[in-house]
């Protein structure tokens, strides 16, 4: 699988929050949602993987550090502020991976990915509750309206 990843320049460097000189992307479904962020007047401000937030690995018991991929702030039409802590994610990762009939490397490799994922969104999700923030979790079924 061949990724899309680059510098983001922002039209709107102001509204980044963290070094707008220093912004990458992992894939293009990120930079799909970097140029929304940047040019949207409903989004006051957005920084990409700009926060840390620890979470124990079920997988080694060790405590790491989780960069989500965007932090945004937006104004509802009440004029309240709300932030959000934003993953981007295929939607076939949310789900636990599917037991193919004979165990490859693949698979177990899937099934690590998920169960540390599962723990970074715990955490994310108990950090934005302590905080005030809302945590999402955005698929291309988001980003493009539609499934892939």
């Amino acid at each position: 699988m061949k990724y899309h990843q680059g510098r983001y320049v922002p039209k709107n460097p102001k509204k980044y929050k963290g070094d707008a000189n220093n912004i990458f992307y992992r894939s293009s479904w990120e930079l799909t949602a970097m140029r929304y962020f940047d040019t949207n007047p409903g989004i006051l401000s957005w920084a990409s993987e700009e926060l840390a937030i620890p979470y124990v690995s079920p997988i080694d018991k060790s405590v790491h550090r989780y960069f989500p991929d965007f932090i945004i702030q937006t104004k509802d039409v009440n004029e309240v502020i709300n932030t959000y802590i934003v993953e981007i994610k295929p939607s076939e990762q949310l789900k636990a991976p599917k037991m193919p009939k004979r165990k490859t490397k693949r698979y177990v490799n899937d099934v690590l990915t998920h169960i540390v994922n599962e723990a970074k969104w715990e955490s994310a999700r108990s950090f934005c509750k302590k905080q005030g923030l809302k945590f999402l979790i955005l698929t291309e079924k988001e980003i493009y309206g539609r499934g892939k």
